[in-house]
């Protein structure tokens, strides 16, 4: 029976379907209207709608994990001091950190070039790199099974790279803006 009839019939989609039967190792025949199923029809048509089923579940379950693991990251507290009023720590997990970086160019110098405005341009970038630090300490402090951070305190690195061109002058490459999130995981629960 052909693919496109079975897919009818059974109400599935045909490219999913024929997917499916190559990744089981279903021997598909082909004639000119497509690719043809010639044994075990319903079989095969049952086993792929447990596939895409069991599929749907894992897709599901992945879904409420991550809207589990956002949901404690929103909640989740951050202190440059090392307690919270109103809660106890009752495990400290250990040293964690976050980091980003941003390259800004330098900008050429020249009758037809725009000189870049670093400061501009850093400082622009600077609340984006500095809560992606933020983000990933957090992530990391929940790996742990941690709920909250304490200590935290950020880090600045600037670097200037430049390298040497083939006519034995410099050449300077962008500017590297790098900051690091760190701080200590831990436990708190609220104070009776």
């Amino acid at each position: 029976m052909k693919i496109s009839d079975i897919a009818k019939e059974y109400e599935i989609d045909a490219a999913n379907f024929v997917d499916y039967l190559e990744k089981v190792g279903v021997k598909l025949k082909f004639s000119f209207a497509g690719p043809v199923l010639e044994d075990d029809i319903q079989g095969h048509v049952r086993r792929y709608k447990e596939y895409v089923a069991q599929a749907e579940l894992e897709r599901e379950a992945i879904r409420k994990k991550e809207e589990e693991m956002q949901s404690a990251l929103a909640n989740m507290l951050i202190t440059s001091g090392f307690n919270f009023d109103g809660y106890k720590i009752t495990k400290y997990s250990g040293y964690i950190s976050g980091d980003d970086a941003i390259s800004i160019d330098r900008g050429t110098s020249g009758i037809f070039s725009n000189a870049t405005n670093v400061g501009e341009s850093l400082t622009k970038s600077l609340v984006q790199i500095r809560r992606q630090a933020i983000k990933e300490l957090k992530e990391a402090a929940y790996a742990l099974g941690c709920n909250a951070v304490i200590g935290v305190d950020f880090d600045y690195i600037t670097l200037e790279p430049e390298t040497a061109n083939i006519g034995g002058g410099t050449t300077y490459l962008p500017y590297v803006f790098c900051v690091t999130a760190n701080g200590n995981a831990v436990i708190i629960e609220k104070e009776d």
